[in-house]
Parts: C-alpha cells; sequence; structure tokens
C-alpha cells in the first residue's frame, strides 16, 4: 500500500515512515511544506495520505489545503489528517466531499500504534477515522440537525464517525448489537437518509452533521 507523508517536523515525520514501513507500507515519498505536499500528491496518487494542517510556509493550514486541492485533482484520493489541531473551515470541507476515504486524527491522542495503522487502513479502503474530539469541536457551532437524536444516538453517531461496526459499538456502550441497530435506524430516519443500493448511509450520516 502506497502512502505519501505530509509532516514539517523531522522526528515525527522519520517516525511515520519507520511505523508504517514496519507494518507493510511503501512510503512513496515524505514531504515538509504544503506545495510539496500537493506535487507529491497528484504525481504519486497515493493509496493513502498522511498530513500534518500546519506545514510552511505559513505554518497555518498549508497541509489541509493541499490535500483538498489533491482531492480536486485526484477525485477520491484518500487522505488521514493527523494534527496537533482541529481546523474547523477546511476540516468540513475535506469531510463534505464524499468521494474516497477520510479521517481526522490528533497526534496528542493518537496512544497506539495498532490502532493507528488499523486507522491508516480504514482511510486507504474508502472509510473513515475520526477522533470523537475532532467530531466535538466540528459539530460545536451547527448544533440544530441534532435536536432531534437522543442523547445515546449521539453518542452512537460520534463512534459510527469513527468508523465502528455496531457490534465494536455495542461493546463499547455496553449495550446489545440489536440496541445499536434500533438508534442507528433511528438516526438515519431523523436525518432523512432513506435505504439506498449507492450510497453508504453511515458515511452520509457523520456528513449531514458535519454540514448542517
Amino acid at each position: 500500500m502506497r502512502v505519501v507523508i505530509g509532516e514539517d517536523l523531522v522526528l515525527l515525520r522519520d517516525g511515520l515512515i519507520r511505523m508504517l514501513t514496519a507494518y507493510d507500507f511503501e512510503v512513496v515519498e515524505a514531504v515538509d511544506n504544503g506545495p510539496a505536499l500537493l506535487r507529491a500528491l497528484v504525481t504519486h496518487r497515493p493509496d493513502v495520505a498522511v498530513v500534518d494542517v500546519r506545514m510552511p510556509p505559513s505554518f497555518t493550514d498549508e497541509g489541509l489545503r493541499a490535500a483538498i486541492e489533491a482531492r480536486r485533482q485526484v477525485p477520491g484520493l484518500p487522505v488521514l489528517v493527523l494534527s496537533q489541531y482541529v481546523e474547523q473551515l477546511y476540516a468540513r470541507e475535506l469531510m463534505s466531499d464524499r468521494a474516497g476515504g477520510v479521517g481526522y486524527l490528533l497526534k496528542d491522542r493518537v496512544s497506539d500504534v495498532t490502532q493507528f495503522v488499523e486507522s491508516v487502513r480504514r482511510v486507504a479502503g474508502g472509510g473513515t477515522a475520526m477522533d470523537p474530539e475532532v467530531i466535538s469541536q466540528l459539530l460545536s457551532k451547527k448544533d440544530e440537525p441534532l435536536a432531534a437524536l437522543t442523547p445515546r444516538e449521539r453518542e452512537v453517531l460520534g463512534l459510527m464517525a469513527e468508523g465502528r461496526s455496531n457490534a465494536a459499538i455495542a461493546a463499547r456502550l455496553f449495550v446489545t448489537e440489536k440496541a445499536v441497530g434500533k438508534h442507528t435506524n433511528n438516526i438515519f430516519s431523523k436525518l432523512g437518509l432513506p435505504p439506498s443500493e449507492d450510497d453508504n448511509r453511515r458515511v452520509r450520516a457523520v456528513l449531514t452533521y458535519l454540514n448542517a
């Protein structure tokens, strides 16, 4: 599986290269600034990109903007953002693009290498990997669509956004899988997401919240 890394901190960049290589990823390029990241993503068209938000030259949001532009040029390019910050405006734009896998993890909350690697693989496979804190911040100013949901349904949606299956959600919340299925169906119903052969309703449910 081919990976492009965008990270300006040399120690972290080297650590990501070594870690992903150890798990059988091929790091085709690792760069330290926004313009170089965009070139690398468009040139290599990797299976997944691991991208920091704040990179040179301005150390504001170059990494995330480069990823968004790369997805415009390479539709469906899977992107996993790994950052210390939640850049709300561009994060919502990234999540609103329903083509290809997306993820957003916070560096200081990644405590398990295996889970991180699993998140990279999930995004590469077209899925989502979202830190609950990222979801919380993105939803903090967009609460109106949440009004119809119960607190438990919000919990279930947050875990769905992390890419968890119904079985995993049930284990996390100490309820039955049947109960999770009921909550999930209620969420779909309240969001106006009828059954469809073409759309992944779990992903659409999360995106509906992020862009309401």
